[in-house]
């Protein structure tokens, strides 16, 4: 007679891993914050400072640069020291170099505090998102516990123009940065209650020759992204990428040599961890594509000052809670391919939506950004989730780090790409009024709608065309952006419809 052995049934989690992922919510709702607040801190910033206009670029960007940089060794290093560790590490370093941010009296100071800033939030991420992953093993809790550190990057991104501009009312430029050390030590006292250890009590020491390869890797791809965005095809951005290139070859050889490598390239067999790489990569492009002209769009063309603006997106942003809410029900009844797909449809919609966009009323593009903001909500979350629940738990750390990065590349090839596009759409409709202005002029009125705007105040009754102009080419190069944005989420959903079609209703991507 054959015995029959039942499998022990997953552990549900208790209060106390609740609690804990009520403290890594923290970091998420901060880093949100972080990279909308300082937009609205630069005109202060640059007349207290006066940085050079290359100074002011690094300002604004070498925070992704490092944490695009650093998200991977990261990753890797919180799998050997322990996750929680490496988190609190962070955030003491997170704490300090927000102090010397908001205290900083040069630009190059300030700079060198970004670049820290960057260096700490890369703890961060894959810190809170492998503890996630271990936190609680059922796939039901561990898609609800991930919806709800989503919601603190949306949550963050919301309130960030609001939290910005109340405190900018009030003080400096350098109170922005100190949003941070209070979270910082909140979860300092916080995560060591309720935060438990999790390491791989197998893993060798951390190669630092691959860890260097990593932050090359992605420093030179993620620099040559962002300088064919802001300056086309510049030799800087061809040099950086095939450094990025070649290095990235050196890299994986390196790993597939190494008998305990720092990127378990293996984790790339699994057909729906690859899979989900690649949609939220896609998907991340197709949204910050387009999510890149929202803002300037409402002030530039609409004209609403940068709080209003907030106030005005920010229904968007609770119908994008309230949907992301409804991913882990839907999770419980749907296969993870026709839930992603479906939403990503959805999404398709609100491309086209934004597609339609005036130069009188803002509704259309914010019903636009509520209808693609719920529809990449299910990729978003579902996408994180297969990452992650594709990993054994002692590569928790890894998976969450190549799940961040796609999406920082995601970001930044969106940025790149579909920023290019619009610009140039921009500056082919402008093409006739250009044509009309002295060298000068039209150089400033093709560079940016900022400033086109600027020169159309300083032309007097002269300047209504160009003000009128400038408006309907960006609103233009808004649906350009977005038609292209629609491409791409179909082409994501269709994928994702059938390399996920495998996974069962709640499966977790094993």
């Amino acid at each position: 007679m054959e015995s029959v052995m039942s499998e022990t049934p997953i552990p549900r989690a208790t209060r106390r891993e609740w609690w804990g992922l009520a403290v890594l919510v923290l970091p998420t709702i901060l880093l949100a914050l972080d990279m909308t607040v300082l937009h609205l801190a630069v005109p202060l910033l640059a007349a207290d400072l006066k940085p050079t206009s290359a100074q002011l670029l690094w300002i604004l960007d070498i925070y992704g640069f490092m944490i695009a940089g650093f998200l991977v060794t990261m990753g890797t290093l919180g799998d050997r020291i322990g996750r929680r560790r490496l988190l609190l590490t962070g955030a003491v370093a997170f704490g300090l170099a927000s102090i010397l941010a908001a205290y900083a009296h040069s630009a190059t100071a300030l700079i060198v505090a970004r670049a820290l800033l960057g260096v700490a939030g890369a703890t961060l991420m894959p810190s809170t998102l492998s503890l996630i992953r271990n936190m609680f093993r059922r796939d039901d809790e561990r898609t609800l516990a991930i919806t709800v550190w989503m919601t603190g990057f949306i949550v963050g991104s919301a309130i960030g123009p609001l939290v910005g501009g109340a405190i900018l009312a009030v003080f400096s430029w350098g109170a922005v940065f100190l949003l941070g050390v209070p979270v910082m030590v909140l979860l300092l006292i916080a995560g060591p209650i309720v935060l438990p250890e999790f390491r791989d009590t197998q893993a060798g020491r951390l190669d630092v020759r691959s860890a260097l390869l990593s932050v090359a890797v992605m420093l030179s791809g993620i620099y040559a992204l962002k300088d064919a965005a802001r300056h086309g095809g510049s030799l800087a951005a061809l040099v950086a990428l095939v450094a990025a290139l070649l290095l990235g070859w050196v890299f994986v050889r390196r790993q597939r040599r190494l008998a305990d490598p720092m990127l378990d390239l293996d984790l790339f067999a699994n057909r729906a961890f690859t899979a989900s790489v690649c949609a939220v990569l896609l998907t991340l492009v197709a949204l910050s594509g387009t999510w890149l002209m929202i803002y300037q769009y409402l002030q530039g063309v609409i004209g609403l000052t940068p709080l209003r603006a907030g106030v005005v997106m920010l229904p968007a942003a609770l119908v994008q809670v309230a949907g992301a809410a409804v991913v882990p029900v839907l999770a419980r009844r749907l296969r993870p391919a026709v839930l992603v797909s479906r939403g990503l449809f959805v999404a398709v919609a609100g491309f086209g939506i934004m597609a339609i966009a005036g130069e009188i009323s803002p509704w259309p593009a914010v019903l636009g950004s509520v209808v693609m903001g719920v529809g990449v909500m299910p990729m978003m979350i579902m996408g994180t989730d297969l990452v992650v629940g594709s990993a054994p738990p002692e590569r928790a750390g890894a998976a969450a780090a190549i799940s961040e990065t796609a999406a920082e590349l995601g970001m930044a090839l969106g940025i790149a790409l579909l920023g290019s596009l619009g610009a140039a759409v921009y500056r082919w409709q402008m093409g006739d009024v250009l044509a009309s202005l002295p060298p000068a002029a039209a150089a400033q009125a093709a560079e940016t709608l900022s400033g086109a705007l600027a020169l159309a105040s300083t032309l007097g009754t002269g300047g209504d065309t160009v003000l009128a102009s400038a408006r309907h080419a960006f609103t233009v190069a808004l649906h350009a952006n977005a038609a292209v944005g629609a491409a791409i989420a179909l082409a994501t959903a269709l994928g994702a419809r059938v390399l996920l079609r495998h996974l069962p209703v709640g499966g977790g991507g094993h």
